[in-house]
Formats: C-alpha cells, structure tokens, sequence
C-alpha cells in the first residue's frame, strides 16, 4: 500500500489531522473512528483526538488499513 504524505505547518492534534487529510468528515467523523480503534500511529492503537502530532509519524487507518498517511512538518 502506497505512503500519502502530507504537510502541517506545526503541530496539530490527531482529530484535527484526521480532517484536514480528508479521512473524516467532521469532528465527531474523527471521534467515532478514533473510539472504534481504528487509528494507529507509528503501529500503537491511538483513541485520543487530542493527541499531538509534530511531523515524521504515520498515521494508519482501518482494520484491515485502507489508508497510510506520512505527517511531515513543512519548512518555512
């Protein structure tokens, strides 16, 4: 399966990221995939939205994975 990556321009809580990768489509979207367990983030099961992510994770979606996204931090 192909690695998406996609830029933030800092850190961004999971719930948030989520959305701006265009895997949910709300807030709530994101709090319903994070609580059926269906996020991992670098391979360990992730259920909080407020997580932080700052560049260089994987965020993996689904059971079994249908997507894999690469957070890389965008440079100034």
């Amino acid at each position: 399966m192909e690695i998406e990556t996609i830029g933030i321009g800092g850190t961004i809580r999971l719930g948030q990221f989520l959305k701006y990768a265009n895997i949910a489509e709300s807030g709530a979207h994101a709090k319903e995939i994070l609580e059926e367990g269906l996020v991992a983030v670098d391979g360990q099961p992730e259920k909080r939205r407020g997580r932080q992510l700052h560049g260089g994770e994987l965020v993996e979606v689904g059971d079994p994975v249908w997507v894999r996204v690469q957070v890389q931090l965008n440079s100034c």
